[in-house]
């Protein structure tokens, strides 16, 4: 019988960060990062990397329980920081995308 539950809900952003900004972006992302995970119950993952390619590519891989943690993240005050804070730094916003996972690959022992 198929689970009823909802997938997981994946949201993935990308930036083009300025050179010169990198360090102040970095600081905005991961205490939205940290925040997130800590305060809100339906955010399981968030992670921020950057492009081993292009030093100046930063991604969010963020998961949450389903579209409506999501939404209530939309609305916390650490994100409403971020936003505030990061378009001075960045050359380009790319267009965020949103996936149902599918599969979670788990931790090793």
């Amino acid at each position: 019988m198929p689970d009823a539950s909802p997938r997981p809900f994946v949201v993935i952003a990308e930036f083009k960060v300025r050179a010169d900004a990198m360090a102040a972006f970095l600081d905005l992302a991961h205490e939205d990062a940290r925040a997130s995970v800590a305060n809100e119950p339906g955010c399981r993952t968030f992670d921020v990397a950057v492009a081993e390619d292009d030093p100046q590519t930063v991604v969010f891989y963020e998961v949450y329980d389903d579209r409506a943690a999501f939404d209530a993240h939309l609305e916390t005050p650490h994100l409403a920081r971020f936003r505030a804070g990061f378009p001075a730094l960045i050359a380009e916003e790319r267009p965020v995308r949103f996936l149902g996972r599918t599969c979670g690959g788990g931790a090793r022992s």
